[in-house]
């Protein structure tokens, strides 16, 4: 696959074919060391080498893509005093380095705001960091809008 001309899409799991989804798993088997080679690996999820090695290239998990990468962040905030803050302080903890924030004028007590920070020294995937800020009191959206 030629790196420079490829897209990149991010594609909700359950709509992917079983072989994309046994591809990731095996991976993820070699990569954490329970396995020690392809043949376990695939054997394991039950898929076949040929179909391993046509996706292996071409599919990977969010997180480990995301690493060392430049995310970008909308959230929609109650405006109040604090939040913002808490949102700050969550990434920080998580260990990402913010880039650059920009914040709306608020409209309806709510104020848009974006984030990029860095995720090369996060300490956990984007996915739990995206939930957890979602979950958060003020928050009314967070979404991850882009990357690079």
């Amino acid at each position: 696959m030629n790196q420079k001309n490829s897209k990149f899409y991010l594609v909700q799991e359950d709509i992917l074919p079983e072989a994309i989804l046994k591809t990731v798993q095996a991976k993820e088997l070699l990569l954490k060391g329970e396995v020690a080679t392809v043949n376990e690996a695939v054997e394991k999820v039950a898929l076949s080498r040929s179909a391993f090695y046509k996706y292996k290239d071409g599919v990977f998990p969010f997180n480990d893509w995301n690493q060392g990468k430049i995310v970008t962040m909308s959230l929609d905030l109650l405006h109040r005093s604090g939040v913002l803050s808490s949102i700050l302080n969550t990434i920080a903890q998580a260990n990402g380095n913010i880039i650059t924030i920009n914040q709306n004028i608020p409209m309806q007590g709510i104020a848009n705001v974006t984030i990029a920070f860095e995720t090369a020294t996060l300490l956990e995937d984007i996915e739990q960091l995206l939930l957890k800020i979602q979950q958060m009191d003020g928050v009314k959206k967070a979404d991850i809008v882009g990357h690079n």
